[in-house]
């Protein structure tokens, strides 16, 4: 059922929803790769097209504004982890991730080995992103 054991022990982490700042379900068209990471573009809830990044390295990630509506001041500061779960195409098995928020950006970067590795190969179109 899951992709790994990291999958399986950081799945029953994540919190309930009124801990959650923000929760958002990315579909993917299509992955586009690059030389060290693979970028895609996803509707923003404006209907406008956004541009992700996935790359390898230190895990975290960069969240962009218009696609997390979130407000420090009503659920306790900000963001500090974010949780990505997606559900591979092939197999079914289940991918989580937890990583730190490093801050905001102009798109979303996400940087995690796996997660590069697995869009390269195609293997996923949705990605779930719970911030806490």
């Amino acid at each position: 059922m899951f992709f790994d054991g990291i999958s399986e022990a950081l799945f029953s982490e994540i919190p309930e929803s009124t801990v959650v700042k923000c929760r958002v379900l990315l579909n993917i068209e299509r992955f586009e790769i690059g030389q060290s990471y693979v970028t895609a573009k996803v509707q923003n809830r404006y209907g406008d097209k956004v541009t992700i990044n996935i790359q390898g390295g230190r895990p975290g990630i960069e969240l962009q504004e218009s696609l997390f509506k979130i407000k420090d001041q009503d659920r306790g500061g900000s963001p500090r982890y974010a949780y990505l779960l997606t559900k591979l195409i092939q197999t079914k098995k289940i991918l989580v991730r937890k990583l730190p928020v490093i801050g905001m950006r102009d798109w979303l970067l996400i940087y995690e080995d796996t997660l590069v590795e697995l869009s390269v190969k195609d293997e996923y179109d949705e990605l779930e992103i719970v911030v806490v």
